[in-house]
C-alpha cells in the first residue's frame, strides 16, 4: 500500500518548520497519542542527530505506555528527515520534507506508511493504517499551529 501523506503551507522560514517538525520532544504537541519524544544522545542535547541515532517515542495506547524505537534514516537541515521503526510489532516509516516557497513560508510534507511483525500484521490494515489516516491531518493542523504561533 502506498504512504499516507499529508502536506500543508506554513507561514515560516524552512529552518523553524524543519526544527519543529522533526524535533522528538516537541511530538506531544502536536500528534495525537504521543506522551514523550527523545532522540539517543548526550543528556545535555550537544550532539547533533546523525544517520543511526536512535528516535524513541512513547505513546498511550489502549491504556500503556508504549515506546517505539526509530531510526535515522537521512537527514539533510532543513530539507530531509527520516526514520525507520526498529522495533515492536508496528513499525513506522517517517518521512519528512520542507520546501521553501518564499523567505517567510515554506511547505511541509510528512509521509508515514508502517509493517507489521507478528500480531502487528493483523493490526496494520485492520486499525493502524485506518487511525492514521484520520490522524495525519489533524496532526498537520496542529503542527502548522505550533510552528506559526512560535
Amino acid at each position: 500500500m502506498p504512504p499516507i501523506v499529508t502536506t500543508a503551507e506554513i507561514n515560516r522560514p524552512a529552518d523553524r518548520v524543519f526544527a519543529t517538525a522533526t524535533d522528538p520532544a516537541l511530538f506531544p504537541q502536536w500528534q495525537q497519542g504521543v506522551t514523550d519524544g527523545h532522540m539517543d544522545g548526550p543528556a545535555d542535547g550537544t550532539q547533533v542527530p546523525a544517520v543511526g541515532t536512535k528516535c524513541v517515542t512513547t505513546r498511550r495506547i489502549g491504556g500503556a505506555s508504549r515506546p517505539a524505537v526509530s531510526e535515522l534514516t537521512h537527514i539533510d537541515p532543513p530539507r530531509t528527515w527520516g526514520v525507520k521503526g526498529t522495533e515492536g510489532p508496528i513499525r513506522a516509516t517517517v518521512d519528512v520534507l520542507v520546501e521553501q516557497v518564499t523567505d517567510t513560508r515554506s511547505r511541509l510534507t510528512i509521509s508515514v506508511d508502517f509493517t507489521g511483525h507478528g500480531i502487528g500484521k493483523i493490526l496494520v490494515p485492520l486499525m493502524v493504517r485506518r487511525e492514521a489516516r484520520k490522524e495525519m491531518p489533524e496532526n498537520m493542523a496542529a503542527l502548522k499551529r505550533l510552528i506559526e504561533e512560535s
